[in-house]
């Protein structure tokens, strides 16, 4: 990885932290802004980047650092009622990383479906784990967990991939090569 690929990593775990950091408690489940830069990541770093960026903070957090909102870190926030979630992120960049390197499809399109599995998969993840642990049903969880959240994650992801846009096309190593 060159040193470029790991400056933006870093700084896209710093963004993740600070995004979290931004939160507004509704019941277990915060409001942060950590879905706007997810939707950013795989469209600014690229697939693999944006996987090895969620990776790290994932294990930043659980090693106790407070990057996980309410500035909470630890084992115990990934296997808490919305430690769901976090693992959601991961698998949801995961997949957004493969649906991007689709390259039948337009890119717009791969970008809209790419940012549409990460939350669906975050939501279904997160959903399950705090059915789990707080023992609710389906109507329940969701009502808490995903109900309250869907028009401003649709909001944060129109802007996570615009931004994404804009950070590819400024960090693009054409780009750069010309300056």
């Amino acid at each position: 990885m060159s040193t470029l690929r790991i400056a933006r990593c870093g700084l896209c775990i710093a963004l993740l932290a600070v995004a979290s950091s931004i939160s507004i408690p509704l019941g277990p489940v915060p409001f942060t802004l950590q879905t706007l830069v997810l939707a950013m990541l795989p469209i600014a770093l690229g697939g693999r980047d944006a996987v090895v960026t969620v990776a790290l903070y994932l294990v930043l957090g659980s090693l106790g650092l407070p990057v996980f909102s309410g500035f909470s870190g630890g084992i115990a926030s990934l296997v808490g009622p919305t430690g769901g979630f976090l693992w959601g992120f991961l698998v949801g960049t995961a997949s957004a990383a493969l649906i991007l390197g689709v390259e039948r499809m337009p890119e717009r399109a791969r970008e809209a479906l790419a940012v549409t599995s990460m939350l669906l998969i975050s939501y279904l993840l997160g959903t399950l784990q705090l059915m789990v642990l707080m023992g609710l049903d389906v109507v329940g969880a969701l009502a808490i967990a995903v109900l309250p959240f869907i028009v401003p994650d649709i909001v944060k992801l129109v802007v996570g991939v615009q931004i994404g846009r804009i950070v590819r096309r400024a960090t693009s190593p054409t780009r750069n090569a010309r300056a």
